[in-house]
């Protein structure tokens, strides 16, 4: 029994072997082989090594042997490439809504999809200019709850925390809960928002899923739309996240921006030329005030031709602005 056990032990920890300690530019002789399992209390023959090994080739391990100088052993291929790896690591690091501490917990979890030297080649940091990671742990089971909410057709409940002037946590409604109908999860601005119908307001909603707090599923079905969601034309169509009256606008850019129109709103994106140097673009949106400061990044390079009530809007924000600016500023405090 003791050798039958040790023989199931041995090929767990050949299994192990390969997956932590080998890779291309670490093969692992047979002497090499039989002293690391000597070092776990397991003793082997260099005859049933071979035969694990072809065990573990018919399971479906790519165990390749190299010839160029010692003869070798190491795993050939993985589930993840290392530079699949490696832009998981660049992105969980760089992630605004994913904390410091999950962010080092994840990294560690995707080190261990590859050997251990290469693990230290994934050990990177990666700097985004103006980069504040959340603060808010809960995000993660936030997310797992909000999933679990839609694929069950229920509506969920939670309070939501916006920060003072004193850098705390306030919920709003003195932490009455909101009861919505979640639909979709999006990523826009570096931030992961909840898209749900408000039932209350009777209109679609958007939530920072950092900022809620006590996510409850309630046994009531969610409110259906009438006319259904279409999750990429929504979010092409709201900027910042910031709910506002969809509109068909014509836009007219300089023709250098083309590359940034279609980067924001796809290649099917309806376009024509105007003038020479310009085109026109035909855009379905929601007209915020995130929106028309999107627009006003561009300067003279951008102008709505209409709808003229977006128009007008547009022009109001500009005065407003501008009457700001020449009010004269407040004394420096002393």
């Amino acid at each position: 029994m003791a050798g039958n056990r040790n023989q199931k032990l041995k090929l767990l920890y050949l299994m192990k072997m390969f997956q932590e300690e080998t890779d291309e530019q670490h093969p692992m002789s047979m002497p090499q082989i039989l002293s690391w399992l000597r070092a776990r209390g397991l003793e082997a023959e260099r005859r049933s090594i071979y035969d694990d090994i072809e065990l573990l080739r018919d399971f479906g391990m790519d165990i390749v042997m190299n010839r160029s100088r010692t003869c070798g052993y190491f795993l050939g291929s993985r589930a993840f490439e290392l530079p699949e790896l490696k832009l998981l690591v660049d992105t969980v690091q760089a992630s605004r809504f994913i904390t410091n501490k999950k962010s080092q917990m994840l990294i560690k979890k995707i080190e261990a999809l590859a050997s251990r030297h290469q693990a230290k080649t994934l050990q990177r940091q990666v700097y985004v200019a103006g980069r504040i990671k959340t603060m808010n742990e809960s995000i993660y089971y936030n997310v797992d709850a909000l999933h679990k909410g839609i694929t069950e057709n229920k509506q969920i409940s939670f309070q939501y925390f916006e920060y003072a002037l004193d850098k705390q946590q306030h919920f709003r409604r003195n932490g009455e809960r909101y009861v919505v109908s979640p639909f979709l999860l999006s990523w826009d601005n570096e931030n992961y928002y909840l898209v749900a119908y408000h039932e209350r307001y009777h209109t679609l909603a958007h939530f920072r899923i950092d900022k809620m707090a006590s996510i409850r599923i309630e046994e009531q079905p969610r409110v259906l739309l009438e006319e259904g969601l279409d999750p990429v034309a929504y979010c092409q169509s709201t900027f910042g996240m910031y709910s506002g009256k969809r509109s068909d606008i014509r836009v007219e850019f300089a023709a250098g921006l083309i590359g940034v129109v279609i980067d924001r709103f796809g290649k099917d994106v309806s376009i024509q030329p105007s003038r020479e140097g310009w085109f026109i673009a035909y855009l379905h949106v929601s007209v915020s005030p995130v929106f028309l400061s999107w627009l006003f990044q561009f300067g003279e390079k951008a102008r709505i031709l209409g709808p003229a009530e977006v128009r007008e809007r547009m022009l109001a924000l500009l005065e407003e602005t501008l009457s700001e600016y020449r009010r004269d500023p407040p004394p420096e405090p002393r």
